[in-house]
């Protein structure tokens, strides 16, 4: 391995038996899957690069096998220098520490010695703004502040390669600048950064180089402007599908979404105006019985994946203790509140406490331009904000300064 390459992989494939149970595997139904597979490329030090794709494309599996989480079944990746990554809340802590042993067990784990810590130590707790709680075991942590913490730890004891998942998307846009721009930092140093994220934006801002998994395999590898013009090219393509066919889709199954539509003033519509109102119709079936205390939600982003506006039925105050094991979702929103342009839908639905279906990009919206002030007036701007219905008004007062 060349001294200037932090990663190198060869050939990586990451096989699944579904149906397998500890050393026993259920024969009857068999099934391999293939979560990735004949990986092959070459990272050198100081480079950020983005991995995008897919929910199921096998950027996580990717992930893991380079943080030696879980072992490749072909292929090999060897990786110079220390790791740190941030793969999924709940990883990496033990839950029963304190945040501050925590963050002395992790940089342990990275070999760092105890005064080199205690040297970063204020720097990572400030950075995670948990001061009143980093005495405080981890498991009663909300999941906001674990990844705080998390981030900052992975972020700031210097790991010679920084590997991060999408895990960031939970955190508050304050949050994610934040993140990113200690990302940009620690590229600055020369050190190297793996990034895993849905939004296009970020990863372009972040990233020179990136690469593109679909269904296990790497498409293409290149510049990233490049390499996200063509992921948006085939999330085009795949938006046309009919959503009861997507496979790459997360959660547990218990219930699916089958279809998405749209309807205006009474009737189905393809193009919703701004200004008017849209109802969004999520069908969906169950795989057993009627589902409780379930949960949905419909997010509007650009095509980079910017998030402009989540519609939530529990934010909302909607009362669905109990849904029927097949039926539809209605979700009104009045006065559609979108400039024209073209948005992406993301949806999501729990079941409880568990996420039964997630499909990102599972439909592409087409906003009609519509008079949302009734001012005869269009916005200045289309995709950088939401509409809202405001008043002015202008009123005399005595100068301060002359």
């Amino acid at each position: 391995m060349s001294s200037e390459l932090a990663i190198e992989a060869e050939g990586l494939g990451k096989r699944y038996l579904l149906g397998e149970r500890g050393r026993t595997v259920m024969k009857r139904n068999r099934e391999e899957l293939w979560a990735l597979r004949d990986a092959t490329f070459r990272i050198e030090r100081g480079q950020a690069v983005g991995v995008v794709g897919h929910n199921g494309a096998g950027k996580t599996t990717l992930l893991k096998i380079l943080s030696r989480i879980t072992a490749p079944t072909t292929g090999e990746a060897r990786i110079t220098g220390s790791v740190g990554s941030l793969l999924e809340v709940g990883t990496g802590f033990h839950p029963e520490l304190s945040g501050r042993d925590n963050v002395y067990l992790n940089g342990a784990i990275l070999g760092m010695r105890r005064a080199e810590i205690a040297r970063k130590f204020d720097e990572i707790v400030e950075f995670a703004e948990v001061e009143r709680f980093i005495d405080t075991p981890v498991k009663r942590y909300s999941s906001g502040m674990y990844l705080r913490l998390a981030f900052a730890v992975a972020a700031h004891l210097e790991p010679e390669v920084l590997i991060v998942d999408e895990v960031l998307a939970v955190g508050d846009m304050a949050f994610q600048e934040k993140c990113l721009g200690r990302m940009e930092q620690v590229a600055g140093e020369g050190r190297t950064v793996l990034f895993v994220s849905h939004n296009l934006t970020a990863v372009q801002k972040l990233c020179a180089r990136s690469m593109l998994l679909s269904k296990g395999e790497k498409v293409v590898e290149g510049p990233t402007r490049e390499v996200v013009e063509q992921y948006i090219a085939d999330v085009r393509s795949d938006m046309n599908m009919d959503l009861a066919e997507r496979a790459d889709r997360q959660g547990s199954g218990r219930f699916r979404f089958t279809s998405i539509g749209f309807e205006s003033n009474g009737a189905t519509v393809d193009v919703p105006v701004t200004g008017e109102d849209l109802v969004i119709v999520l069908a969906y079936e169950s795989t057993g019985q009627r589902i409780r205390h379930p949960t949905f939600s419909v997010s509007f982003s650009t095509a980079l994946g910017e998030l402009l506006l989540n519609c939530q039925s529990q934010v909302a105050g909607a009362d669905l203790s109990e849904a029927p094991q097949a039926g539809e979702v209605r979700c009104h929103i009045p006065r559609l509140p979108l400039p024209a342009g073209r948005y992406v839908l993301n949806v999501f639905g729990t079941a409880g406490s568990e996420v039964a279906d997630w499909i990102q990009r599972a439909a592409d919206l087409t906003v009609a331009e519509g008079d949302f002030f009734g001012s005869g007036q269009r916005p200045a701007e289309s995709h950088r904000t939401v509409l809202v219905h405001q008043t002015w008004e202008l009123r005399e007062r005595a100068p301060v300064h002359t």
